[in-house]
Parts: C-alpha cells; sequence; structure tokens
C-alpha cells in the first residue's frame, strides 16, 4: 500500500509563454485580416466586371435586335425599291428621273437647316459613295497650287537656287581637292 507520492511542486508560472503566447496570437490575426482583406477585394473586383459584362450584354442585345430590325426590312421588297431610288436613283421603265441641282430654291431651306444631319464635318454636303471617289479622282488630277518660292518671289536670305547651287559646287570642289590632297601625299 505504499504509494508513491512525490510532493506537489509548488505551480510557478512560465515566464516566457505570456509574451509568446500574445505575438503568436497577434500574428494569427493578422494573417487572418489580410486573408480577409484580399477576400473582399477580390469579391469587390469580380463584382465590378460582372456588373460590366452585364452592361456589355444589355448593348449587344440592343445591337443584334437593331441588326435583326435592319435584315427584316431588306427582305422587305418594297423597302428594297425604296432604298434603290433613293440612294442609287434607280427609276421604273416609262418614269423619268428628275434631279433638282438646288433643292433650297425649291424648297426654301437654307444649307444651315439642312448642316445638321447631311453634311460632313468641314462643311461640304456629304456625298454619296461614286460621288466622293469621283471627287477624289478630280483632286488628284488638278495640279498642285504655286506657292509663293515657286512663283518668283524671293526668301529674305537671297536666291535660294544660286545659294544651292554654289553649295552644291563649292562641295565639290572640297571633296576634289580632299581627294587630291589623298593622292598627292602619296
Amino acid at each position: 500500500m505504499s504509494k508513491s507520492t512525490r510532493p506537489a511542486r509548488p505551480s510557478s508560472p512560465r515566464r516566457g509563454s505570456g509574451p509568446v503566447a500574445f505575438f503568436i496570437a497577434l500574428f494569427i490575426v493578422a494573417l487572418g485580416s489580410i486573408q480577409l482583406v484580399s477576400t473582399f477585394h477580390s469579391y469587390a473586383l469580380n463584382l465590378a466586371e460582372l456588373n460590366n459584362l452585364k452592361r456589355q450584354e444589355a448593348s449587344l442585345v440592343a445591337q443584334k435586335q437593331e441588326l435583326e430590325n435592319n435584315i427584316a426590312r431588306w427582305n422587305d421588297k418594297a423597302y428594297i425599291t425604296a432604298q434603290a431610288r433613293e440612294r442609287l436613283g434607280f427609276v421604273f421603265p416609262g418614269e423619268q428621273a428628275i434631279r433638282v441641282e438646288h433643292p433650297e430654291a425649291v424648297t426654301g431651306n437654307s444649307k444651315d437647316s439642312e448642316a445638321n444631319g447631311s453634311s460632313s464635318q468641314d462643311g461640304h454636303k456629304a456625298l454619296p459613295w461614286y460621288g466622293e471617289l469621283s471627287y477624289a479622282f478630280k483632286q488628284a488630277d488638278a495640279p498642285l497650287p504655286k506657292t509663293a518660292n515657286e512663283q518668283g518671289a524671293k526668301s529674305p536670305a537671297g536666291d535660294s537656287g544660286g545659294a544651292s547651287g554654289t553649295g552644291s559646287a563649292g562641295g565639290a570642289q572640297g571633296n576634289g581637292a580632299a581627294s587630291n590632297g589623298g593622292t598627292a601625299g602619296k
């Protein structure tokens, strides 16, 4: 019956475990808060991207509807006929085409009222594609306008033709002298 009992040691608090446990707990809390912040940041970015994609989808659906309406319009014979008459100036056999050169003289509307929808940015009336092409060819074939120097006006430094001729002649003489000097030395 002899039990060996150890004498009870007085429990002394460990002095090093308090601050170490505190810093370990502080590190775990900081690490958890960083993870939490990064998760919320990712959530916010994904939510913004989702909203952007929803807006894009809505605009694409509207564009698709508009294109489908255009296709349906072009399937209509009356619309095709109207577009051929308006855009290309087609007429039915037996009809006589009449084009008014200056419609503002007939209607009384000035160019300013038409400028809102049918003019290009530089103020010229918008032409159909074949008119633009013809205009571009005429502009390409036109002679270039002469500048003041080409019309015989002299520049402030004197005659530009004489100055360039003198410079090139002097350059040729300089090159010849250098080459002669090189051969004379040999």
